[in-house]
């Protein structure tokens, strides 16, 4: 039978006595709470798979199920967590434009933290595809806008294994670029009396690249560094071992990291299902073996459903918890982990060193820039030659393609190179402020020609608008634009050949004739992509 909610729930929401959860803090590779005790994650991932459930938006454009948007869902759900053990939940999209405060109110007075994914299944950082562009840059912002304001809430992930292998590792750079950003927004708010919420990765396992991924994330510029590391794991099967699941492996390796780590994502479900995992690998992680390196971790997940990988069984309005719930709950209980204050705490272990370029890395320590709605406005308001109000933007492709096989330096300024660290001035604005910085480029060098600004009616001349305010800045991105336009040149075209084919936005069918012929194109080197995170890049 499902549990009966009544007593649960009043229990929670009556707790108006409890004193709400001290804000943690971050001390070298430790979390601490602020009056000074060591805080260990005992977490689980909160959140139903995108599409449906109980408490989904009503917004078809939503592909996911806010986790803390609907308070009748968390009377259900939060009682259970707080019977589990739990101190922290972790979610992987919230509505940033949606109410959170009650749900927040009663994880505080239940004792739970939260660790918030910024992104979200159609705006988010893509692996195949990687941008970080104003778009992104507004939706992550909004989300540290409107979960910032509790003091449960610990940090933010800025990506979740957007990196899984050795032939994306250039993605990194964006997502490096987005922790850089969303730190600085943060500490601009502590600048007027916020406080401090820490911004991190949550990396899958993979062989070949997790030492890189790692170092790559936490060298160089500190203000570019993440504040932890969150670790995917799940290599303690059924009934294994310290050393046969490599977490022995785990603890040596992040021994010298200068950031708290944990376990973003850990349970592993093969020997069994769900109901089969014993949670030996919960015992481990709270032991002395690992809690001098390890701060704990978040078992995946609450939820049961298709994958199997759940601890409570949700039908409509019941909550039932599963065999494997209640062995956790007493592992947890009975994990009481070696801590250290903080007064008596003082940190040793120092940044790593950046990855070399390789055959299994390619992400330069040079980062793209911040996203810059002001910019990309004024460099479109500037222009001369613009694409026309009504083109559709899967034309874009082509008028991409040919400028850049016939003029590359017209491209400069919306090139990105992760390999080489070099990035125009103008890849976070959006296709359309793209497309007409190229155009007008081209249409510059073309020494204003009359055709050099018609593409078949795609494109016009316009009046450049004048403005005082925005002369700064172009000067800077002009500037940005013939230091890339000089790295176009060479290997930095050739290095991303085969993957600009994979990821061709524009139709080839579609053609802008005579002016234009697809066949005489190297389009697979110019490349558009206007999918995915909702923004264009050209992937020279």
């Amino acid at each position: 039978m499902g549990f009966l909610q009544s007593a649960l729930t009043t229990s929670l929401l009556l707790a108006s006595n409890v004193a709400a959860v001290d804000p943690i803090i971050m001390k070298g590779s430790k979390f601490f709470t602020k009056n000074g005790e060591q805080f260990f994650i005992k977490g689980v991932a909160y959140q139903q798979e995108a599409g449906g459930g109980p408490g989904g938006s009503t917004d078809s454009k939503n592909k996911y199920v806010d986790p803390l948007a609907d308070p009748k869902v968390c009377q259900r759900d939060f009682p259970l967590l707080e019977k589990l053990g739990v101190n922290t939940i972790r979610t992987y999209a919230i509505d940033p434009k949606a109410d959170h405060s009650e749900c927040m109110s009663m994880l505080n007075k239940a004792g739970i933290y939260v660790v918030a994914d910024l992104g979200e299944p159609a705006l988010s950082i893509n692996r195949d595809s990687p941008a970080w562009n104003v778009e992104l840059y507004e939706r992550y912002t909004a989300v540290i806008d409107n979960l910032g304001q509790y003091d449960n809430v610990i940090g933010f992930f800025a990506g979740n294994e957007v990196t899984n292998n050795n032939t994306n590792t250039d993605a990194s750079a964006y997502v490096k670029a987005a922790t850089r950003d969303m730190k600085k927004y943060i500490s601009d708010k502590m600048a007027k009396g916020g406080r401090w919420m820490g911004v991190g990765y949550a990396a899958n396992d993979d062989a070949e690249i997790r030492a890189n991924m790692a170092q790559y994330f936490n060298c160089g510029d500190q203000d570019s560094a993440i504040d932890f590391w969150g670790y995917n794991i799940y290599s303690w099967c059924g009934k294994s071992s310290f050393t046969e699941s490599g977490y022995d492996v785990q603890v040596k390796f992040f021994s010298n990291f200068s950031v708290p780590v944990f376990f973003a994502e850990y349970g592993c479900n093969t020997v069994g299902g769900a109901d089969g995992r014993l949670w030996d690998d919960t015992t481990a992680l709270y032991s002395n073996q690992m809690t001098g390196v390890f701060s704990g971790g978040i078992v995946y997940m609450y939820h049961e459903e298709e994958n199997d990988y759940g601890l409570v069984k949700i039908d409509g309005n019941t909550a039932t918890p599963m065999k494997n719930y209640k062995v956790l709950q007493s592992k947890l209980a009975d994990a009481k982990p070696s801590s250290t204050s903080m007064g008596s705490y003082n940190p040793t272990n120092s940044p790593a060193a950046c990855p070399a370029i390789s055959k299994n890395w390619k992400a330069a320590e040079a980062l793209p820039p911040t996203p810059d709605s002001d910019l990309c406005d004024c460099m479109y308001n500037s222009l001369s030659c613009a694409p026309v109000d009504d083109l559709d933007e899967k034309d874009y492709g082509d008028i991409f393609g040919y400028i850049c096989k016939n003029d590359a330096a017209a491209c400069a300024g919306i090139k990105q190179d992760a390999e080489s660290g070099v990035y125009g001035p103008y890849v976070m604005c959006n296709p359309k402020q793209q497309l007409g910085h190229v155009l007008n480029a081209y249409y510059t060098n073309q020494n204003s020609a009359a055709d050099a600004c018609d593409f078949n009616g795609a494109a016009s001349v316009v009046s450049a608008k004048s403005d005082s305010s925005c002369e700064a800045s172009l000067a800077k991105a002009n500037s940005a634009v013939a230091v890339a336009a000089t790295a176009t040149v060479g290997s930095a075209v050739s290095s991303s050949t085969s993957k600009s084919s994979e990821n061709a936005a524009a139709p080839a069918s579609v053609r802008i004739a005579p002016f234009m012929s697809m066949g005489d194109m190297v389009i697979s080197l110019y490349v558009l992509v206007a999918m995915g995170v909702g923004a264009g890049m050209v992937m020279l």
